[in-house]
């Protein structure tokens, strides 16, 4: 089985940051793709940042997030800086993963990591 564990949440004020890690344990051949998502009040669940083959971030998080992976370590970064009200909600690990060398991927998530920013 393979899991994903976050940490790093808290409760911050406007303007701080954060970084959370996610590392990924289990029968693991190969990692394609890492990544974070958010559900943040009123809203469903939205992609912040994900890091493959190239990198992609949601517009209302450019120049604030950044995202890293540490692949000896099965392990993805998010930096949050600069951050705003808006940006609480609980931030969820994402990973599309290969457990044996048939090609197969399959797509897990953490367990999610509360984030709340105060103004």
């Amino acid at each position: 089985q393979v899991q994903l564990v976050e940490s790093g949440g808290g409760l911050v004020q406007t303007g701080g940051s954060l970084r959370l890690s996610c590392a990924a344990s289990g029968s693991i051949f190969m990692i394609n793709v890492m990544g974070w998502y958010r559900q943040t009040p009123g809203k469903q669940r939205e992609l912040v940042a994900v890091g493959g083959g190239s990198t992609n971030y949601a517009d209302s998080v450019k120049g604030r997030f950044t995202i890293s992976r540490d692949t000896a370590k099965n392990t993805v970064y998010l930096q949050i800086n600069s951050l705003k009200p808006e940006d609480t909600g609980v931030y969820y690990c994402y990973a599309v993963l290969q457990r044996t060398t048939t090609g197969y991927k399959y797509q897990y998530w953490g367990q999610g990591t509360q984030v709340t920013v105060s103004s």
